[in-house]
């Protein structure tokens, strides 16, 4: 058990065997062949070089050695060597050539300080249009309002034990969005709320008139109160449980390796749906003001769902670990005795006697940044790990792992904003060593630096916020101006101005 816990570190950052080669996955699942085809994707950053040296064949080293970074960013072949260079740790954002990210938005990145071989963030930022589903006769329902929706999206995946997932999320969750929201387009049109039922889809039973939509009374007399941001809010859910299905039907033939924490931001209609699988953070800074729009997920934060979870179905732990948290380790010399503990049930802490089954290790361990469920992993959210099984055991850890976000709202019509109000999105490479405050200072002091019409200002807040996050070079590494130690991880950041181009309404 020992050596478990010791190689616990290293399992989070390897990523195993790589699979063998295979042809490249189609954009949509099988199950929605049926749809329409979706436009094709615009090329990736391209690939680094193979490592020089390696005995291994070709493709193999170029399976494993790829690097691609967000299209955005245009890296050129020397680009992307720079920003996979581990000792320069160089800053790249997308170039400053008058061709901006949608609503002026800032971003920049940096590689880790070799806690993994490539940076395993990826990133996404497009503007996405949703077509309204056809009805059985091939017709829109309503011609007067079949116009389509238009969604901003922006995107942050930090992955682990891989890149493979983030970099699969980063290409197709927002086609998932897209694909959600077609049967909403019309409703979300109507101000009238909306219907309980919708039209059978073509040649389903029942489907006796598809040429209207299924009034609420005709269900039940008794309804519940849905709103139209409600549906926003379960598209997106949806989105991120069909996107972990993917990839866990192409794991083996796409080189899906690993997982990732996934935070994406959808505006439509005039709100901002925040939506966090993992422990990247997003904050709004307004006015001075700090507005946390996400919650992470981590071992501790969500003990109590881990342990309710391996209560209900302990053959999950194998019979190798205990859904009860001691304070500590319990020794076998301890038998007998009273020590304090907590089930899922309980946020305080009561004495139990310690029984033989105690001695299992603990499914959540460790505090803060080191606690681990299993001993292995120290996020409790996100997409993919569908291979990833306890250190030196055959335990699979994905049952405790959820893929489904937490949708926060804000409503952008409800206030005045200014042009120094902003959205800040990061992964944990910026939160570890940066607090909150310190974020909305570094806002003030770089966005006053700036006249209010100036659209680079965003991507400079980008780029000091990640810079203050990763520090300077020193003798004992990368230090902060206090000289605390800046973050080794991989940094993502966008800032999305919320004073954004054009209109609200």
């Amino acid at each position: 058990m020992l050596n478990r816990v010791r190689s616990a570190v290293a399992h989070l950052v390897s990523s195993g065997g790589a699979p063998p080669p295979s042809p490249k996955s189609p954009d949509l699942p099988k199950a929605t062949s049926a749809l329409p085809a979706a436009p094709p994707e615009a090329p990736r950053s391209p690939p680094a070089r193979a490592e020089r040296g390696s005995a291994a064949p070709a493709k193999t080293v170029e399976a494993r050695a790829s690097f691609s970074r967000p299209t955005f960013l245009q890296l050129s072949p020397g680009g992307l060597r720079r920003a996979d260079d581990h000792a320069g740790r160089a800053v790249q954002s997308p170039p400053d050539t008058g061709r901006r990210l949608p609503w002026s938005t800032g971003y920049a990145e940096v590689i880790n300080a070799g806690k993994s071989r490539h940076n395993e963030d990826q990133a996404c930022c497009e503007v996405v249009y949703v077509e309204g589903r056809k009805s059985v006769s091939g017709a829109p329902r309503e011609p007067s309002r079949g116009q389509g929706l238009c969604f901003y999206y922006w995107g942050l995946f930090d992955g682990h034990a891989g890149g493979g997932a983030a970099e699969m999320a980063s290409r197709l969750l927002h086609r998932h969005i897209q694909e959600q929201l077609k049967d909403l387009v019309e409703i979300l049109q109507d101000p009238s709320p909306p219907p309980l039922c919708l039209p059978s889809t073509p040649g389903a039973p029942g489907s006796s008139d598809p040429s209207h939509l299924v009034g609420p009374q005709s269900c039940w007399s008794s309804q519940k109160e849905v709103t139209h941001e409600s549906l926003v809010v379960g598209a997106i859910e949806n989105a991120f449980q069909l996107m972990d299905e993917q990839m866990a039907r192409e794991r083996r033939g796409h080189q899906v390796e690993g997982g990732c924490c996934a935070l994406v931001v959808v505006y439509l209609l005039g709100k901002v749906y925040v939506a966090n699988a993992g422990d990247s953070r997003a904050i709004i800074v307004r006015n001075g003001e700090i507005i946390p729009m996400s919650r992470e997920f981590t071992p501790e934060t969500e003990r109590q769902r881990l342990q309710l979870l391996g209560f209900l179905k302990p053959e999950l732990l194998g019979g190798e670990f205990t859904h009860l948290e001691f304070p500590r380790r319990i020794q076998p010399k301890e038998l007998g005795q009273r020590m304090l503990y907590r089930d899922q049930n309980m946020t305080g802490w009561a004495y139990k006697k310690i029984e033989l089954e105690d001695l299992r290790f603990p499914l959540v361990c460790g505090e803060g940044k080191k606690a681990r469920v299993m001993a292995t992993i120290g996020v409790t959210r996100g997409l993919g790990d569908h291979n990833l099984r306890v250190c030196s055991s055959t335990l699979p850890i994905k049952p405790f792992l959820s893929c489904f976000p937490e949708v926060r709202v804000y409503d952008l019509t409800q206030y005045e904003h200014c042009p120094d109000d902003v959205l800040v999105l990061g992964t944990d490479g910026l939160w570890d060593v940066t607090s909150d405050c310190e974020v909305a200072a570094t806002v003030d002091r770089v966005l006053s630096a700036y006249e209010p019409n100036d659209p680079s200002r965003y991507t400079a807040l980008a780029q000091a916020l990640v810079l203050g996050a990763r520090g300077t070079p020193r003798d004992r590494g990368w230090r902060l101006p206090n000289n605390k130690l800046g973050s080794g991880d991989d940094i993502s950041v966008f800032v999305i101005p919320l004073g954004g181009p054009g209109s609200y309404s």
